[in-house]
């Protein structure tokens, strides 16, 4: 994924309103951030635990989601389970519910998009074996790291196209 700036981040979001993508509390450490290795940039908001943030390119569009994990929700599952886009198995709430308001009018009567994603959203580093799942095992699998960093990304632009339809 090519670096992006704030700006670009914020006017990514097409689930909320230009004033919430401006409240929407970006990291301060994007110069930080590895780029290279990451399929999308997803983050979770420190100040709100309950909120989380995916940004992914299609074709040169960035297309970003405002996240919520519902109450409860961001605990996570205590058992093992596998995040949806990057298909990583983790044990201790590492895996949760992340739900997207739909846009528009239909997100405005209540219409959500649910998912079970990586607490962490770090889906890229997982498949790219630069972030340990803490899970002490997992499934071995028969594709190449390039195989898995598609999937991972067919799957995040499959999510975003299901919040968006």
């Amino acid at each position: 994924m090519r670096h992006l700036s704030e700006t670009e981040i914020r006017n990514s979001f097409v689930n909320c309103s230009k004033g919430e993508a401006k409240r929407v509390n970006i990291p301060h450490d994007l110069e930080e951030v590895p780029w290279d290795d990451l399929d999308f940039f997803g983050w979770r908001d420190p100040g709100a635990p309950d909120r989380a943030y995916l940004v992914a390119e299609d074709d040169g569009r960035l297309l970003g989601l405002v996240l919520r994990a519902p109450n409860g929700a961001s605990r996570g599952f205590t058992s093992r389970s596998m995040c949806s886009l990057c298909l990583t198995t983790h044990t201790s709430g590492r895996v949760v519910l992340m739900i997207a308001r739909r846009p528009g009018e239909a997100g405005r009567q209540g219409n959500t998009i649910g998912q079970y994603l990586c607490a962490d959203l770090a889906c890229s580093l997982y498949v790219r074996d630069k972030k340990p799942t803490g899970a002490g095992w997992a499934f071995k699998e028969t594709l190449s790291v390039d195989e898995k960093v598609a999937r991972t990304r067919t799957n995040v632009l499959a999510f975003i196209e299901r919040v968006i339809a």
